[in-house]
């Protein structure tokens, strides 16, 4: 695979940023792609290595070590084929996973590992570029029936395996446009939203039927969708928000993350401004949770003209290095920094936000914090202990809560009668995503709680499989790691 010595010869190379100065004017992506040549050494660097732990890491099996070898070969036709024959939207996973896949690289125990996510990213853009990601509708039609809840990436993937495998799949959203949290949660300067139309189109033309402004369980039954339809498959996301009950959380200024973010997103798509907006200009902005939902919202208060952006994170500041409890190849919660981090935001850790402060007309001025303490004992949980005399005013006329998601909206599962797992998220089979009614069937976040995109196309495509196997008895759709290369 790749270059027999390549890893040895070339160091690890990726995509440079457009300065922080210029990137900041507007919200179009800013990455600086590698050329061909640069890109053909990085596939290079995939190592002979025997037993590719690359493949357990990636959520959907992805045949790493065969598409960079086709890579450094040249030959980036044959790279699209093995890329989209276990992901079917790697555009959207090399810009926004984590990759997982290259944490545990094999040339990641002891060097920088392979440039995976980045390789990938380049494989799909070179093939929407050549021309090779073409509409292909099946030859044979079964005549059954699907409904699929949600248009996030667990949904799409969903939906584009079963119409491949010949049934009528209508995807049921409840915005505007189709996408889920693609399109209203990551903003544009992650990934522009063209890049989520173009392969929308490639949907329709296959044959896949969208409805927007569809709200489940509030504009159409969801008994109703179940007598209409042969099978349903709910892909709704993890949607409900954490909040922070502390005094003063009621302030006009205190902000759920996703509601900025999406306001944002509409924004920029030409949206007609709200009634209430929500603009960062010229305040003193916190983001309160340090993970990539509050890196999106640096992002995004710079890009609006913050005065300042200020990021609070209550877990203990991590390493850059791989923690020693967290050996290779698992995934190391080590310290990220990203490039929304690098525009300027000042990041504070084991701090604890314990009040919100108003003026006299209920708009928050400031808000309180205390320093924080995980004490640990073996074979216990971690204990939250605040630090006596730390307690600190911030100026703060912009709160911005990025602390997650609790699990999924219950009004379709009250609706069917299904039943919720511990972290309220719909219950179903870890064998073939079935619910407790024969039919209805949940993937991605949905099933599984807050996760990553990767997982959610895989989910996606897991589930496919048991509703075709369902509707038909057997399936040829692909599982994790089989493969389904005749099919872009």
């Amino acid at each position: 695979m790749g270059k027999i010595t390549g890893f040895l010869e070339f160091d690890r190379q990726e995509e440079k940023y457009a300065p922080v100065e210029e990137r900041v004017k507007h919200f179009k992506e800013f990455t600086i792609p590698l050329k061909e040549s640069e890109l053909k050494k990085q596939g290079a660097r995939c190592m002979d290595c025997g037993i590719p732990f690359c493949h357990s890491g990636c959520p959907l099996g992805n045949l790493i070590p065969d598409f960079n070898d086709a890579v450094y070969r040249g030959k980036w036709e044959k790279a699209s084929e093995i890329l989209h024959s276990t992901n079917n939207f790697p555009e959207f996973t090399g810009r926004l996973c984590p990759a997982p896949c290259e944490e545990a690289c094999v040339l990641g125990i002891n060097e920088d590992p392979v440039s995976i996510e980045n390789i990938e990213k380049q494989i799909a853009e070179t093939a929407f570029k050549k021309g090779w990601i073409e509409a292909r509708p099946p030859e044979v039609r079964t005549g059954k029936k699907i409904a699929v809840v949600g248009s996030g990436p667990s949904g799409l993937a969903a939906a584009q395996q079963l119409n491949r495998a010949g049934h009528l799949v209508t995807v049921f959203e409840r915005d505007e446009k189709p996408g889920g949290l693609l399109r209203y949660g990551i903003p544009d300067f992650k990934m522009e939203k063209n890049v989520i139309d173009r392969r929308l189109q490639q949907l329709k033309d296959e044959g896949i039927e969208f409805k927007c402004n569809s709200h489940i369980g509030k504009d159409i039954s969801a008994k109703d969708l179940k007598d209409d339809f042969d099978a349903i498959v709910l892909c709704g996301g993890a949607t409900v928000r954490r909040n922070l009950s502390i005094e003063g959380a009621d302030l006009k200024g205190v902000v759920q993350a996703m509601d900025f973010l999406s306001q944002n997103n509409r924004r920029v798509d030409g949206a007609k401004e709200p009634a209430e907006p929500i603009i960062a200009e010229g305040k003193n902005v916190i983001v309160i949770g340090g993970g990539d939902t509050g890196s999106d919202c640096i992002g995004t208060s710079f890009r609006q003209g913050a005065k300042s952006v200020s990021n609070f994170e209550i877990l203990s500041k991590g390493t850059p290095e791989r923690p020693a409890d967290q050996p290779w190849p698992f995934w190391p919660m080590r310290l990220r920094t990203s490039s929304s981090h690098k525009e300027g935001a000042q990041r504070f850790f084991s701090i604890a936000t314990k009040k919100f402060v108003g003026d006299e007309d209920g708009n928050l001025k400031s808000l309180i914090t205390a320093d924080v303490v995980w004490e640990k004992e073996e074979g216990k949980r971690p204990v939250l202990k605040e630090v006596p005399g730390t307690e600190k005013e911030w100026p703060c006329e912009l709160a911005l809560l990025a602390l997650g998601f609790t699990g999924s909206e219950m009004t379709i599962a009250e609706q069917l009668g299904l039943e919720a797992d511990p972290r309220t998220n719909i219950k179903a089979s870890a064998r073939d995503y079935q619910t407790n009614v024969p039919g209805v069937f949940v993937a991605g976040d949905q099933r599984r709680g807050q996760s990553l995109i990767v997982w959610a196309i895989s989910e996606g495509r897991q589930a496919a499989h048991h509703v075709d196997r369902f509707l038909m008895g057997s399936s040829e759709l692909p599982l994790k790691g089989e493969g389904d290369l005749p099919r872009i």
